[in-house]
């Protein structure tokens, strides 16, 4: 009989899933937004309008990856505590840094069109 608990092999794989079908989710979902108002071209501001079509895919993707990071944890022997400890404040900055580059990405598209976005100008 062990004295270690059964590292979290299971919840490891659920939650990779479950933030890749949430990254799916959002790609589509963003692309989706950016049609739309591509075609349109209506009052809606990319930068402001950002609803819930891509908020709460976007917050299953940080959720799987918190969840992850921590069974990540867990299987190299940090105690579940610390595990979520460290691995929550890490997803919330970082989902919060990339939420934020993504607002800033689309004040650029909608400022210049597709043509501010081309990245092969800086080489």
């Amino acid at each position: 009989m062990s004295i270690f608990p059964e590292p979290p092999y299971f919840l490891l794989l659920a939650s990779l899933l479950a933030g890749i079908a949430s990254g799916v989710a959002f790609k589509a979902a963003l692309e989706q937004f950016v049609r739309q108002w591509s075609r349109d071209r209506s009052n809606l501001t990319l930068s402001r309008d950002k609803g819930w079509e891509l908020q709460l895919p976007f917050l299953g993707m940080a959720g799987g990856i918190c969840v992850f990071l921590a069974s990540g944890l867990q299987i190299f022997g940090f105690p579940t505590n610390f595990s979520y400890i460290a691995s929550l404040p890490l997803t919330v900055l970082t989902a919060w840094l990339v939420w934020w580059q993504l607002g800033k990405l689309l004040v650029e598209l909608e400022r210049g069109g597709s043509k501010a976005l081309d990245l092969d100008g800086f080489v």
